[in-house]
């Protein structure tokens, strides 16, 4: 991460008492993971126009004046505190267009962007009922993160093939492949929600702000009754199974998800907080959209992408993980002796090494 950093301004310019960013790139706070998958996105000419094309921009425009007819636009004279939220944020993170911000009738606990062409945010009156301004400002800054990133092309794509996937899965060849697609973007689609918190703690800059807020989608209706050190010792618990049973629950849970488990996800983000790379973007220095170059950093993001999943294997506690990595490690090795067994045979075939015998009849 070093490597890509930039310095900006030694006196970073604030919003509202914030440290502001101008020209952040979306690389400086991205999950490894997620950025691994945006880089190869950003390099590969034309990929981006492909995937608009087949996950269908059209509903885009329908979804948009739905939100416009059954929904309250923030603005000045519409919840105008959420409007100050919304410009603050957009200011902090650079982003060249303030995406609109829509406050939805549901009492269930959710925010998403919506769009490829002109992304705009939906904000259910459950969590605008229920969280105090900066866990809000978190809240939206998380999905402004979205926006800047990117994502919206293959959250997209993931929901267009979600209702595909019925419709083609008396074909099993077909479903099968399909089925392969979607893991694959749903295990994206929670690197990307990690991400957007990253962006959301850069809006708000207040861990306990964030950590609110997943508290509350975790099930805390009154801070009082959590405590907050017990709360993240859950997600330790969860990580630190011993039965390789408990491995197979978790993984066929997590499967079928497009978002990280609340407390885990919680515990990332706090993990994110105390870390040199939160603080250095806190101190001005990240890299900027200016410099990036994506065909240079498609190579660096895949490997830092790579080490990532690596490093989470080896630090990983969890039997089913451990269980797999010795057998990798076992593989490697008899590949290893295998590969040196063959080219010993491959010298005696050519006729030097056993005793000067030349392999003619």
């Amino acid at each position: 991460m070093a490597e890509q950093r930039k310095r900006a301004s030694k006196q970073p310019a604030k919003v509202d008492g914030r440290v502001r960013f101008p020209g952040i790139s979306p690389r400086a706070y991205e999950h490894p993971a997620d950025r691994g998958v945006m880089a190869t996105m950003r390099a590969v000419p034309g990929l981006a126009d492909i995937l608009k094309t087949l996950s269908g921009i059209f509903p885009e425009r329908g979804e948009r004046l739905m939100a416009l007819a059954s929904c309250i636009r923030v603005g000045d004279k519409q919840y105008p505190q959420l409007e100050k939220i919304r410009q603050d944020c957009a200011a902090i993170l650079d982003l060249p267009t303030v995406p609109n911000v829509f406050v939805h009738r549901d009492p269930y606990a959710n925010a998403m962007t919506i769009g490829i062409d002109e992304p705009f945010i939906l904000i259910n009156t459950g969590l605008v009922e229920a969280l105090d301004d900066d866990a809000l400002r978190f809240v939206i800054g998380h999905e402004m993160g979205h926006v800047l990133s990117g994502h919206a092309v293959l959250r997209t794509l993931l929901i267009r093939l979600l209702s595909l996937q019925t419709t083609i899965a008396w074909v099993p060849a077909g479903a099968l492949g399909l089925r392969a697609v979607i893991a694959a973007l749903r295990e994206w689609f929670r690197k990307a929600e990690l991400t957007a918190d990253r962006a959301g703690l850069l809006t708000v800059q207040d861990p306990k702000a964030a950590l609110r807020a997943h508290v509350y989608l975790a099930g805390g209706i009154e801070s009082e009754q959590i405590d907050i050190p017990s709360f993240l010792r859950q997600a330790e618990e969860y990580t630190q199974v011993e039965d390789i049973r408990d491995s197979i629950h978790k993984l066929r849970a997590v499967e079928g998800m497009t978002h990280p488990l609340a407390v885990v996800r919680a515990a990332q983000l706090q993990k994110w907080a105390a870390s040199e790379d939160y603080r250095a973007i806190l101190g001005g220095t990240y890299p900027k959209r200016e410099d990036d170059t994506p065909q240079k950093d498609l190579g660096e993001d895949m490997s830092s992408a790579a080490r990532s999943y690596k490093t989470a294997a080896e630090e990983s506690t969890d039997p089913l993980t451990n269980l797999i990595n010795t057998v990798g490690d076992q593989l490697a090795k008899a590949g290893s002796r295998l590969g040196g067994m063959f080219k010993q045979d491959n010298g005696s075939a050519d006729g030097a090494p056993d005793g000067g015998k030349s392999g003619k009849n």
